[in-house]
């Protein structure tokens, strides 16, 4: 579906957009141009005005395929069903991936580009904005990072992971001192894209998260997979876009890190983090 000039186009195209929208406001946002969609969950002028600019280039890039866009989705809510159509395509995008980080003038911020067919993840895109490192992977076509090819393996020691908040409490409070010693440092960017590539980078060797958000996770895991790795819903199924939000995710570029990760995560009591039916 995509040639490879479409890859980088599709790459052009974010950095312009963070140049022109994200870049010129960080740290520059009047206290009007921040606001709570609800409570914790922040959106800025740059995040709209990014989105539109992004929807517009992809249109160009392959006319005809819809955009769902995390702002676009709050004002219709039924777009996400785009996603999981059988045998159709859409763009899933996050036009500025850590707005909290962004709006508190923190630099981990992210844009997040994937595209689905057939809920299937086939192309995925993260820039991490503030350092300008770009992460692509076209599904059967590998992972890169800034241009080089990314492969996973066993870590050296106990991997170090990004977690949600709630869950990495619950493991240093449930797991004994054996098991807790299995993981290395546990920790959270606030900014599902940054995590990303810093697991591809090398500085952490999974995430584990309850809520998925295609915006957040789609891109990064097919990441994780085309490095060799895995990407699982916390009941032991390969991830899907289109699965609902609270079915978890587990990811490394090591199976083996996944594998360990899981048994530790089925050790802990988590009643309020079980996907609801």
């Amino acid at each position: 579906m995509l040639s490879d000039g479409d890859f980088q186009r599709v790459a052009e195209l974010m950095r312009e957009t963070a140049a022109a929208e994200l870049l010129p406001r960080f740290r520059n946002l009047a206290q009007d141009e921040i606001r709570q969609k609800r409570p914790g969950d922040f959106v800025t002028v740059a995040d709209v005005a990014s989105e539109q600019r992004l929807a517009t280039g992809l249109a160009k890039i392959l006319p005809g395929v819809p955009v769902v866009g995390e702002e676009a989705v709050e004002k219709d809510a039924g777009l996400v069903d785009l996603i999981a159509r059988p045998h159709l395509s859409c763009w899933i995008v996050d036009p500025l991936d850590g707005t909290a980080n962004f709006a508190a003038g923190r630099d981990r911020f992210a844009m997040i580009i994937c595209l689905v067919h057939d809920n299937e993840t086939i192309g995925g895109w993260i820039l991490d904005v503030p350092n300008d490192r770009m992460a692509m992977a076209g599904k059967g076509q590998g992972v890169t990072l800034d241009r080089k090819p990314i492969r996973g393996g066993v870590p050296g020691r106990a991997p170090k992971g990004l977690i949600g908040y709630r869950i990495r409490k619950e493991f240093d409070r449930q797991l004994d001192s054996t098991q807790r010693q299995r993981l290395g440092e546990l920790s959270t960017l606030n900014c599902a894209g940054r995590e990303y590539i810093e697991i591809l980078d090398g500085h952490f060797d999974f995430c584990l998260y309850r809520m998925t958000k295609p915006w957040d996770h789609a891109a990064g895991a097919l990441m994780m997979q085309e490095a060799g790795g895995q990407a699982l819903r916390f009941n032991g199924i390969g991830y899907r876009p289109g699965d609902k939000v609270d079915s978890g995710i587990i990811a490394s570029p090591s199976p083996e890190v996944v594998a360990d990760v899981r048994t530790l995560f089925e050790a802990v009591q988590l009643p309020l983090l079980v996907p609801r039916s």
